[in-house]
């Protein structure tokens, strides 16, 4: 079986910036599944992935633009103290949920200097070049109702699974 639209795709994986810094890894964890062609993943590495097959090995260079995308100046909003809770320890780094004109989205605090907070809205990874060491440890046909759902099962959808559907 190979990986391409409507399978299961499980793999182990090592993910790397340029400058070699693991990001990420599913060592000592199970492997990570996820349904080929429904954008579970990062659009670069899902198309390296396409026509691999149980077994198979590779390194998968993917460029930020086919990953967390380019980094957007734009997504960098100025904002002040007051408009967070009154009693937030705003620290650099720190991530929360903003309510947006397109709806909620993940964001975090660029800097803080005085009453001034610079508030970044580009997933932490944009603008990063990406590389995945990848082994592809099963592939199976997805189920209809994880077609459906769009994203894989671990049991029973209702039974157990978390989808919420």
């Amino acid at each position: 079986m190979i990986a391409t639209a409507d399978h299961v795709v499980s793999m182990h994986y090592k993910l790397t910036n340029p400058e070699g810094e693991v990001l990420d890894s599913s060592e000592g964890r199970e492997p990570l599944a996820y349904l080929h062609g429904h954008s579970n993943i990062i659009p670069g590495l899902e198309k390296q992935l396409e026509g691999k097959e149980v077994g198979d090995k590779l390194i998968a260079k993917v460029p930020a633009a086919e990953g967390y995308g380019e980094f957007q100046e734009g997504l960098v909003v100025d904002a002040k103290r007051s408009q967070f809770p009154e009693d937030a320890d705003l620290q650099v780094g720190m991530q929360f949920q903003a309510q947006t004109q397109g709806g909620p989205r993940m964001a975090r605090i660029a800097s803080v200097e005085g009453e001034d907070v610079k508030v970044d809205m580009n997933h932490p990874l944009a603008g990063v070049d990406l590389t995945f060491d990848v082994e592809i440890t099963d592939i199976r046909a997805a189920k209809d109702e994880e077609i459906t759902h769009g994203h894989v099962h671990q049991g029973d959808c209702g039974d157990g699974c978390g989808c919420g559907h």
